[in-house]
């Protein structure tokens, strides 16, 4: 168990073979090599993509879930234009793709679930550096990483250009 946590991982590799490829964001916006990757992964195989963003569930009120810490109408709809533009970029290059938005307050959680249920070969998202184990536990923008540790379905990772 303690060694799973230092073990170092192999890159997966992008050639294997997926016929299904889930396109994950805890929130950020999808970028286009993001897209590239997902493509380049289902296209030989003429798989599909399945698309999922995350809109923020804030917390609790007395232990139950309070209508004002829901995802406001512009967070919601910053989500589905990040989701329409995603499948758009995907269908134009000739990948089957399908998408949806889930609000949660584990995005992780709900991120496997959905590879689970969708029976996902790979999963592919946009992370950003990667911080120490102490920092990174409370940023939600290190969820790809916790999502990569806690799979065994392969996870790629795609950090912006100059920021890796």
């Amino acid at each position: 168990m303690i060694g799973a946590l230092f073990r170092q991982r192999q890159p997966p590799d992008d050639r294997q073979n997926v016929r299904s490829v889930l396109v994950a964001s805890e929130g950020r916006r999808f970028t286009q090599d993001v897209i590239d990757l997902a493509v380049r992964m289902v296209s030989p195989q003429g798989g599909r993509a399945q698309v999922i963003t995350v809109a923020r569930l804030w917390g609790t009120s007395f232990g139950l879930p309070n209508p004002g810490l829901r995802p406001s109408r512009r967070e919601m709809a910053e989500q589905e234009e990040n989701i329409l533009w995603a499948i758009t970029q995907l269908e134009s290059a000739g990948v089957v793709a399908d998408g949806h938005i889930v609000t949660t307050r584990n995005p992780c959680r709900s991120i496997l679930n959905e590879a689970r249920r969708k029976g996902c070969d790979a999963i592919v998202m946009g992370a950003d550096p990667r911080r120490s184990w102490f920092i990174g536990s409370m940023m939600w923008s290190q969820e790809p990483y916790r999502v990569r540790g806690r799979t065994s379905v392969p996870v790629h990772l795609v950090c912006p250009q100059g920021r890796a």
